[in-house]
């Protein structure tokens, strides 16, 4: 085992602007449905709402479907590059403010999105001003946040926050063609910048850094020693103290294969989610199937992805997270060939089964990753970590989008280009069966004084 030098002590600071709200209630609490609002505006937004946006504006516009999805192809780049920003300032700074910063640039995005005429404007809108304002705003900020306020819970509470994404699903496509068919596309977007708006800057405002902050301890655990090694509390105050002091930092967590596997699992994956997410209703339409046909299945989807994420959280605190992972890769593959193969027929029972299987399978990706993260590398440095690991991923699939829009153009249908996308998950599934938790760096004891990081209210 390499010895390297020690990380600096980054001692999380006991002041606070201004004290948390109900000090008798664990503001944990509060941490976790703020993640899930905001995921559930910054998913829906980014992702939920765009399948129904495609056939107007390309029938209205004049664009091939290929160009309208190559802006998602710019914003997964675009993500990669927030990301290393945000990631490497999120375990100072604290949420707050990235998420005030957020909830404005991406509210402005969607507002602007209801007055392009021409195709540039429709990629720097959605390409760089939805993707900037998503990056403060969700998946990052909010599961960084959640793994410094929960250690030995971690699993089943990102679970549970993680709801959001999948509800986003549930009722984001059904809000979106409403929007569409009473006020038109341009005006669809503009209301849904003022419900973006009206959400997000309320989350912003409860959100917090983390409970050292605050004198607190993760879990709502007590600070008071019971004198007794062998009871729960004990237990659970030693793995919160072994989360913290056994954090990788950024150059460290370089340095292990278990990095770069996660990186490519979860990579691979992420392509059959975006997909799912985003080209699912264009694909159904594409199959005959009606708008609001279509949008129910999506909803049939995302319902079971939201209704499994709390059981694949807990399997994370009481199994391998990487089983876990392998298994809901599996479920997913096996989904989307199935829903290929059964919305190709017609059969519409068997379909929405499908779709069943498929929403389990994908709703568990994101519960399973972030706890992987959090166990595996610590979270005192988990946002320089994740700001590193997650343009990796993104590079992985961002020309997914593109891809399965050219194939549509070329081909007629998506059939073939879904196959594959069945393949990706098989291929994830087999990736992470070897992600096992690296060894923790020997370090050399440190020769100087503690460096604190500065007292941050966020």
């Amino acid at each position: 085992m390499a010895t390297t030098a020690a990380a600096p002590e980054l001692e999380p600071s006991r002041q606070a602007a201004s004290p948390p709200p109900w000090p008798g209630f664990y503001y944990g609490y509060w941490i976790l449905g703020g993640a899930f609002l905001a995921q559930l505006i910054s998913v829906g937004m980014m992702t939920s709402i765009v399948g129904a946006f495609v056939g107007p504006m390309t029938k209205d516009l004049g664009w091939e479907n290929s160009q309208f999805f190559f802006a998602t192809g710019i914003s997964r780049f675009a993500t990669a590059g927030m990301g290393l920003f945000v990631g490497t300032y999120l375990d100072r700074w604290g949420v707050r403010r990235f998420q005030l910063a957020g909830g404005i640039v991406m509210a402005l995005g969607l507002f602007l999105a209801g007055s392009v005429t021409e195709l540039w404007q429709w990629w720097i809108v959605r390409g760089l001003l939805f993707t900037a304002g998503a990056a403060m705003v969700g998946n990052l900020v909010v599961n960084v946040t959640m793994s410094k306020w929960w250690v030995t819970k971690r699993g089943r509470m990102i679970g549970f926050s993680s709801m959001g994404v999948s509800f986003a699903g549930v009722i984001f496509p059904t809000i979106a063609v409403f929007l569409i068919h009473h006020f038109g596309w341009e005006n669809a977007w503009r209301l849904l910048a003022v419900l973006s708006l009206a959400i997000l800057v309320p989350v912003a405002l409860i959100m917090r850094r983390q409970p050292e902050d605050y004198g607190w301890l993760p879990d709502g655990l007590s600070d008071d020693d019971d004198g007794d090694e062998t009871s729960p509390q004990s237990q659970q105050r030693a793995a919160v103290r072994a989360d913290f002091e056994n954090s990788f930092t950024r150059r460290e967590a370089l340095r292990t294969k278990a990095l770069y596997l996660i990186v490519l699992a979860f990579g691979v994956g992420g392509v059959g989610i975006q997909v799912s997410l985003v080209q699912m209703l264009p694909f159904l339409q594409d199959e005959s199937f009606s708008d609001s046909t279509g949008a129910l299945l999506v909803a049939v989807m995302s319902a079971s992805a939201l209704v499994c994420k709390p059981f694949w959280g807990w399997t994370t605190d009481h199994w391998a997270p990487n089983r876990g992972a392998s298994v809901a890769f599996l479920m997913a593959g096996a989904g989307m060939a199935a829903v290929v193969f059964f919305a190709s027929n017609g059969w519409l029972i068997p379909l929405l089964l499908a779709f069943v299987l498929l929403g389990w399978g994908f709703g568990g990706q994101i519960p399973l990753q972030e706890t992987i993260w959090g166990s595996y590398f610590g979270r005192r440095y988990i946002g320089e970590v994740r700001s590193v690991a997650m343009p990796l991923a993104l590079f992985i699939g961002a020309g997914s989008p593109v891809l399965v829009g050219y194939y549509k153009d070329v081909v007629g249908n998506y059939i073939g280009i879904f196959f594959g996308v069945a393949g990706c998950w098989l291929l994830a599934a087999f990736i992470v069966t070897f992600v096992t938790p690296p060894p923790r760096p020997e370090r050399v004891p440190p020769e100087t004084t503690t460096v604190t990081n500065p007292p941050a209210p966020g």
